[in-house]
């Protein structure tokens, strides 16, 4: 039996349909991904699922007692209150104790007060009646596997801070549907690579909308496309859908143009004169009206987009050169002893996590910071064109095309001028859309019309900061055969995998504590030539206990005598939960790799049915664990 079902629901907005009597079903287990353009209401059709908003038609389903949780592609959440408070209100019931608890525990680090103590007694019994604590450690390791403070005031946070503090409220709940849209951006890799191992072992029925193709590749179990109103639902995995559906495509387009040639006969035939009269068929007259409807409301696909960059003049061979390069903030290394050459014609990406110094290392390089020590020179003749998403932020109030052409009607592009409306028609911009404020506009249209923005400006070094985001897959593509055909020189900040692996030529990864190592290759040549990574926990040869209710608490007596087979079984858990952590990581970088999905099927089930026993034996052992300390 489904969770939900969608039937013949309908949604318009203005003179278009964006949903024109689509059909789902949702079930338990699932992991489904829905693609398509961007602006075909992908977003709007997840809001509708979440009962956010009402269809113009047809039936919403949902079975009793199923809990839907969502993650909009926006954060419209407005607090003061603490990310610990925001994150603890996903669950229904126990967030406001758990965030009461928090508080009190706070408190009572900085004072004694009695009655600080009995009021934390007083939550503690009411958390232990409720089977409190593990809700609380599953917020405190949502909170720690996305590496959010806390005690940090959601109202001072980033967008993209915000947005990961919103994906950890949707997580906590445990939800029987959790709908997701675009739920990778601005989380860094280690954050996705967890990620897609918890969505992994989500028991729910999970719904995506995700432009991260090797997020999608390793998560969905079937694809459901939203193109021009109708929704097409298509089992397997996400390379067989694109195999089956430019299959379809093509069908599809001989149909047309049969259908088109046919239709141009039948014109001409009517338009025939005192012949045509004297044999005319009253049946052929009306099934050339039904044609002519037919035709008039066909939808056809949205081209694609035509992206092309306005190439400056040949830079020096020299771009970069680095020689033991340091930077720190407030004494914290951020760049540490970092050589390197990039020549012209480089296409470098830069990885690492978010926080950990890679728009450092960009403004090192470009000269807005100076080196505590070390030295960098630059080479000459460099035109820079800079994608930064935080300053070339756009006016939502702004016309759409104003945001491009700053009043004019015109644009100068590769030395030529252009209407803007014949230059934004090239970014899927049609003329209707010009005048529309920016707020209206998707998150991958905006991300459109910045890079709109950017092409005008002639460039033969190029920095892109996470250009990716909320992009469809059809423009990803063209942006990739763009940068790969760009005969300057790249600076590439992505944390998409498989867009790393098209375009990039070397890598530069923050290693920690200010260590950038340099590799040949993308993404994936990187995970086969670094060293394998020893697992956090088995370098403490212990895993870490669960928290404690409060340190200021009586204690509960004694601890209770193991018997013999029992301290034995407790004394040989850590190399076990060691051995297999050091497997399950080994299992993860193999499923990681692009082409672990080009083996054979019965290979890609087997890895994949043991990184799940591992998972599920692991979590067996930690919780033998706590029962033996306990």
């Amino acid at each position: 039996m489904p969770l939900l079902r969608l039937d013949k629901l309908s949604l318009a907005f203005g003179h278009r349909a964006l949903l024109d009597q689509v059909d789902l079903e949702l079930r338990r287990g699932e992991r489904v991904c829905l693609v398509g353009r961007n602006g075909e209401g992908k977003s709007s059709l997840l809001r509708m699922i979440a009962g956010e908003i009402s269809p113009d038609d047809g039936e919403r389903w949902v079975r009793p007692t199923v809990r839907i949780a969502h993650l909009a592609q926006e954060v419209a959440l407005e607090s003061d209150e603490s990310v610990f408070d925001v994150v603890a209100g996903g669950l229904p019931e126990m967030g406001r104790l758990l965030s009461e608890y928090h508080h009190a525990a706070a408190r009572l680090a900085h004072s004694h007060a009695e009655a600080d103590i009995r009021r934390l007694e007083e939550l503690q019994h009411e958390l232990e009646a409720a089977g409190g604590w593990q809700l609380e450690q599953r917020v405190e390791t949502v909170l720690s596997r996305l590496t959010l403070d806390g005690d940090a005031s959601f109202g001072t946070l980033s967008g993209g801070w915000r947005r990961r503090v919103m994906l950890a409220r949707a997580l906590v709940c445990d939800p029987d549907v959790l709908l997701l849209d675009e739920p990778t951006n601005h989380l860094d890799i280690e954050a996705i690579t967890w990620l897609e191992e918890f969505m992994a072992d989500y028991q729910g029925a999970l719904l995506i909308i995700s432009h991260d193709r090797a997020f999608v590749r390793r998560l969905s179990t079937r694809i459901i496309e939203l193109d021009r109103g109708r929704l097409s639902s298509w089992p397997g995995n996400y390379d067989e859908y694109l195999r089956r559906k430019e299959a379809a495509l093509a069908v599809e387009a001989e149909h047309n143009a049969q259908f088109d040639r046919k239709l141009a006969r039948e014109e001409a035939w009517i338009r025939q004169g005192i012949k045509a009269r004297r044999t005319r068929n009253e049946g052929r007259v009306r099934a050339l009206q039904a044609m002519r409807e037919e035709r008039r409301q066909r939808r056809d696909r949205i081209g694609k987009a035509d992206l092309r960059l306005a190439d400056g003049e040949q830079s020096g061979k020299l771009v970069f050169e680095a020689e033991d390069i340091s930077f720190a903030w407030d004494g914290k290394p951020v760049v540490r002893d970092f050589s390197t050459t990039i020549l012209r014609g480089d296409r470098v990406g830069i990885v690492g996590p978010n926080g950990s110094g890679k728009s450092t290392l960009i403004k090192l390089l470009l000269g807005e910071l100076q080196p505590d020590s070390g030295r960098i020179r630059r080479g000459t003749r460099q035109e820079v064109a800079y994608f930064d998403q935080q300053r070339a932020r756009l006016d939502p109030d702004a016309a759409v095309m104003d945001s491009v052409a700053e009043g004019s009607t015109r644009v100068t592009v590769g030395g030529r001028s252009r209407h803007v409306a014949g230059y934004l028609r090239d970014f899927l911009f049609p003329p209707e859309r010009l005048q529309s404020p920016v707020s209206t506009l998707s998150g991958g249209e905006r991300n459109r019309l910045l890079l709109a923005r950017l092409f005008t400006k002639p460039a033969n070094l190029l920095v892109l900061d996470e250009p990716t985001n909320d992009l469809d897959v059809e423009t990803l593509e063209l942006l990739e055969e763009l940068l790969m055909d760009f005969t300057g020189t790249l600076l590439l900040v992505s944390h998409d995998r498989a867009f790393l692996d098209n375009v990039v030529t070397s890598t530069l990864v923050f290693e920690g504590e200010g260590r950038i190592g340099e590799y040949v290759g993308g993404y994936s040549d990187w995970l086969r030539q670094r060293k394998a990574a020893v697992p956090a926990a088995a370098s403490s040869g212990k895993p870490k206990p669960k928290p404690q209710p409060a340190t200021s608490a009586p204690a509960a007596g004694k601890p209770k005598k193991l018997s013999y087979k029992d301290q034995r079984e407790l004394d040989a858990l850590p190399a076990r939960i060691e051995s297999l952590e050091a497997e399950q990581s080994e299992l993860q970088a193999v499923t990681s790799d692009p082409d672990f999905y080009r083996q054979e099927p019965d290979t890609i089930t087997a890895n994949l049915a043991r990184l799940e026993a591992l998972s599920a034996e692991l979590e067996t052992c930690y919780a033998r664990w706590e029962e033996l300390e306990g």
